[in-house]
């Protein structure tokens, strides 16, 4: 008989996802419901610049995750931003730095609206995933509490 050792994420795969079969596409399909009530004046949901972006940050890393017509549409809402970004005369900027500047572009300026914010903060979430490096790191730990949350 030998002595084997059970870690935390053991005991979590076995017991299953926390919320059942969600899927990715369902808590995309949730975060965008709520960033929705929140830019439309939900009682429950209210939005400043810093909740706006980090609720649009989520969405996107779930709906890139989630794939399909989610992965599909964001990556859309992404190019703007890097188009703009990469598309200037300050040279070879790369992915790290258009998403250094989408997050500075987030959160540096005082915003009326917040449905930029929120659409800045949801091609940020896809352009972590492609910039690598520290930012990829964050974006994985996201996916992976969220496939925690609900089953993938």
């Amino acid at each position: 008989m030998s002595i084997t050792t059970l870690a935390a994420t053991d005991v979590v795969l076995a017991a299953g996802p926390i919320l059942g079969s969600v899927g990715m596409s369902g808590i995309t399909f949730t975060a965008g419901l709520a960033m929705l009530a929140g830019l439309r004046g939900s009682d429950r949901i209210s939005l400043d610049r810093d909740k706006a972006g980090g609720l649009g940050i989520a969405l996107g890393t779930f709906a890139g995750a989630a794939g399909d017509l989610w992965a599909s549409v964001t990556t859309g809402v992404a190019e703007v931003p890097t188009s703009l970004i990469q598309g200037t005369v300050g040279g070879n900027i790369g992915l790290g730095g258009v998403a250094l500047g989408t997050t500075a572009w987030i959160f540096l300026f005082k915003w009326k609206r917040m449905i930029w914010p929120s659409l800045l903060g949801v091609s940020a979430g896809v352009i972590y995933g492609q910039a690598g490096g520290i930012w990829a790191i964050g974006h994985n730990l996201v996916i992976k509490l969220a496939s925690t949350v609900g089953s993938m």
